[in-house]
């Protein structure tokens, strides 16, 4: 893929039209501190200057960068016109004709024949990424490093990053890099028949955990970055998750263990207390009714005596408390008897028949 020369970038991309791409053009060490460009045109000697790295492009359409360190510079097209168009990735050089290499685009108005989501995407050194190419044609499918070698077959080795094709969904075949390293950062690109889509995979370095002692018997493990990045497509850049730290005591418990004995204590006293205030509660309410159940009733009729100036006579006068007797109305029967018990004085004698003149008066008085 690409022209192994001096200076080289990809032959043929496919893109969207109204879309952007970004295109990354690989140069020779001598090339550093060079003007890098990129010119537009099928021809080269009649292709017009797009933009410079000394003179950038105000409308917007174009952006320019140089990696010096990487000897890459990049050029990004925006608003994609609905037809293919050619460019040259240049550097300018004095005396002498300019190094330069062609690519095209492919512009559809649909979906492109090769494309990916992002192509940007981020890991972290020791982990792995997937990028998700899909097509449209089932061809021999390639994963490339720019300046360096291709994987064809289902496995192989980009230098000392594994690499892993798996084609078993229909028009999309995943890669996987795995034990990255940051020397694994740069560009790559997916091909299939002569296209290729390129892709930037950014590699960071992993932070080792530090311990950090507190006191003796006691350390706190304080981890700054995760370990290993997660497998993840090319549809969503990686983040790192971070880690649990753990505080450890000197009997060797984790103040989390502490912490959860401390509450299930607490939520054990407080149902305790509960219950207790639930029991006090009934008993006082079930003395309160069994008082009221014992309590006895006051008399409805009221009975008093007296002596007239008979001494054998004694008089017994009952009065009936209608105001009681409402109250027990619907208790007792409509035509209740009111009994009266009169007992004579011992002064009176006993005598089988009473004696003529000798009465007993009863009387009976109702309020009503």
């Amino acid at each position: 893929m690409g022209i192994h020369s001096e200076y080289f970038t990809v032959s043929k991309v496919s893109v969207k039209a109204g879309g952007s791409i970004s295109i990354p053009c690989l140069y020779e060490p001598l090339y550093r501190n060079h003007v890098k460009y990129l010119c537009e045109g099928y021809f080269w000697v009649s292709c017009s200057y797009a933009v410079k790295t000394d003179k950038p492009d105000n409308s917007g359409t174009f952006s320019i960068s140089d990696a010096t360190n990487q000897r890459i510079f990049t050029v990004t097209i925006n608003n994609l016109p609905d037809k293919d168009t050619h460019y040259w990735c240049a550097v300018e050089l004095k005396n002498q004709g300019d190094v330069k290499h062609r690519f095209q685009l492919s512009v559809a108005t649909g979906v492109p024949s090769l494309y990916v989501e992002q192509q940007e995407i981020t890991a972290f050194e020791g982990g792995s990424v997937t990028v998700m190419c899909h097509h449209k044609y089932t061809k021999v499918t390639n994963w490339c490093r720019l300046g360096s070698t291709c994987v064809t077959g289902q496995t192989g080795s980009i230098e000392g990053t594994t690499v892993t094709i798996n084609a078993s969904v229909p028009n999309v075949f995943n890669v996987t890099m795995s034990e990255l390293r940051t020397e694994s950062s740069g560009w790559y690109w997916c091909a299939t028949g002569d296209l290729q889509m390129p892709v930037h995979i950014t590699v960071n370095e992993s932070t080792s955990t530090t311990t950090t002692t507190m006191s003796p018997g006691t350390s706190r493990t304080l981890p700054t970055a995760t370990q290993h990045s997660s497998l993840f497509t090319s549809t969503e850049p990686h983040t790192a998750q971070p880690t649990n730290s753990t505080l450890n005591g000197a009997g060797g418990e984790s103040l989390q263990d502490e912490h959860s004995s401390a509450k299930m204590t607490i939520l054990i006293t407080t149902l305790t207390v509960l219950h207790l205030l639930v029991v006090v509660a009934a008993f006082f309410g079930w003395r309160m009714i069994r008082r009221n159940k014992t309590k006895p009733e006051g008399p409805d009729i009221t009975a008093g005596s007296q002596t007239g100036s008979n001494p054998d006579v004694l008089y017994a006068t009952i009065v009936h408390d209608q105001h009681v007797a409402a109250q027990k109305k619907s208790h007792v029967p409509e035509e209740s008897v009111t009994y009266s018990t009169i007992v004579m004085k011992d002064i009176v004698p006993q005598m089988t028949e009473p004696a003529e003149g000798s009465v007993i008066c009863s009387t009976l008085h109702s309020k009503i």
